[in-house]
């Protein structure tokens, strides 16, 4: 069974393209999660649109916050197999059975994307270049994140350890990432199976660094290590 997660909070403008980019991959028992954090637009109308018995929607933290967001609807993920999905991007016709096929081998799995602008043409035609990732676990733990959310599937045992989240966190992505690469095993692929759509309402994915100190950058860093060293030790 997978559980695709969304967190939603006023994405009326994509919404729908984006799920129905997701359902017509799905299998009958499979499940698409939307944990909504209060939206005030139509979104929870589009979603209703679909009438489709593989959604579930659930009330969010009302916090306004990604990372409490995806802690949220993880919770109620049923699936082996769980797949993260922005409100805003859309999937490519072969992005769930790409990744299932490296699900047999590896924990986790994280593919290339395009990006694209609002109306779905390409600005960068591979997210790993723009933003130089690394597939080295040491780099993307002491240096510079190479786990992008919506780009992420993995196992429910990568699921189950990186629950609850740490407190003190920068970001979902980085923790599960993190968990994954050094309690399970992950694997990046250079399949482009998204595209990334940036807009007006995103943050700015320009491949121009951190907007966050250093300061701020190094006590994220040593937060993300303090808790996987406490999660690895907890663990057995």
């Amino acid at each position: 069974m997978i559980s695709v997660c969304i967190a939603t909070y006023n994405g009326e403008k994509y919404i729908g393209e984006q799920i129905a980019s997701i359902l017509k991959q799905l299998n009958a028992n499979d499940e698409v999660i939307i944990s909504d954090d209060g939206s005030t637009d139509a979104t929870l109308s589009i979603i209703k649109t679909f009438q489709d018995p593989r959604i579930r929607v659930i009330p969010g933290p009302q916090k306004h916050s990604p990372t409490l967001n995806f802690e949220n609807v993880l919770h109620h993920a049923q699936g082996d197999y769980i797949f993260l999905s922005d409100q805003d991007d859309v999937w490519k016709t072969n992005k769930v059975a790409t990744c299932m096929k490296w699900l047999q081998k590896y924990d986790c799995v994280i593919s290339n994307a395009e990006v694209t602008d609002e109306h779905l043409n390409i600005l960068f035609p591979s997210l790993f270049k723009l933003l130089h990732v690394s597939k080295n676990k040491i780099y993307n733990a002491l240096w510079k994140n190479g786990y992008t959310g919506c780009c992420m599937a993995f196992t429910r045992c990568v699921k189950d350890a990186a629950l609850p989240f740490p407190k003190d966190i920068p970001m979902y992505d980085i923790w599960i990432g993190n968990v994954a690469a050094f309690t399970y095993s992950v694997k990046f692929i250079d399949d482009r199976l998204i595209s990334f759509r940036r807009h007006p309402a995103t943050n700015s994915c320009n491949g121009k660094g951190s907007k966050f100190s250093k300061w701020q950058q190094i006590r994220f860093r040593w937060n993300i290590i303090k808790n996987i060293l406490k999660n690895k030790i907890g663990k057995n």
